[in-house]
């Protein structure tokens, strides 16, 4: 089984050598590594350059956003699981062979998806975040999430959906997730960190007008997906039912709330 993954990384230069390391540590799996920059300016390609003899492929070119340049990064891909790391993200060690693993064992499975940990700048753990079970209702409503540092698919679901929407600059991974998951891609959720989740106020998931944006995307989803939204009180029972119906999840949740009470997502 072969894994190929995806870094790409723009002025990153803080961040992006623990990031590829995280990767080359990754022991007793067959790995395609991919790096992508589309123009840093902050010694990032030097650091990536210093790797260049263990990174299969390095594109450096311009892109129009962090889509396109996954895509570029994946139409050089020959494995037969996708994965991506952002450059600013860890792979926890271990983390592929456990991959690997779960493929092999698990029959039937077009995505798999773990939990992660969220970090801050000094690799500090902040708290846990977890993968749910996600349909494309579930994640119409904004009940679900998978956590993208620790998802892993077939080559095949995603060949299937096209690839990322270039044009999606705000989630273009929970929207490939909901595009595999309409064409009938079967996923199982696992109780394992695969990953450790940066979170900071330059981060774009950090950014004060993230959520505001995150909300833009989801009326577009909504619209184009002809959905409706519930009443209050509907839409509530239905997300209560959502994590009555992962029960170790929300365990693990509840635990990781009061150990971290102060969370950030």
């Amino acid at each position: 089984m072969k894994f190929s993954i995806v870094t790409i990384s723009f002025n990153q230069a803080a961040y992006v050598e623990k990031a590829i390391l995280s990767v080359l540590r990754q022991k007793d799996v067959e790995l395609e590594y991919i790096v992508v920059d589309p123009g840093s300016t902050d010694g990032s390609r030097d650091i990536i350059m210093k790797y260049k003899d263990q990174i299969n492929k390095i594109i450096f070119e311009n892109d129009s956003g962090p889509a396109n340049g996954l895509n570029k990064g994946f139409s050089y891909a020959t494995g037969e699981i996708f994965g991506y790391l952002n450059s600013d993200d860890i792979l926890e060690f271990g983390a592929l062979k456990k991959v690997e693993h779960y493929f092999s064992t698990l029959s039937n499975i077009d995505i798999l998806a773990g939990h992660c940990y969220i970090i801050n700048q000094e690799d500090k753990i902040i708290h846990k975040s977890f993968s749910h079970k996600m349909t494309p209702l579930k994640y119409l409503r904004k009940h679900a999430i998978l956590i993208q540092q620790s998802t892993f698919f077939k080559r095949k679901i995603f060949e299937k959906v096209g690839g990322f929407n270039d044009q999606n600059k705000i989630a273009w991974d929970g929207e490939i997730f909901f595009e595999m998951l309409k064409m009938r891609a079967r996923l199982k959720i696992v109780n394992d960190y695969f990953s450790s989740f940066r979170i900071y106020s330059d981060s774009i998931s950090g950014n004060e007008d993230y959520l505001e944006k995150l909300n833009k995307y989801y009326e577009k989803l909504r619209q184009i997906n002809s959905y409706e939204d519930q009443n209050i009180l509907i839409n509530y029972f239905n997300y209560i039912l959502h994590w009555l119906s992962q029960p170790t999840v929300l365990f693990l949740r509840l635990i990781d709330q009061l150990q971290h009470p102060k969370r950030i997502i």
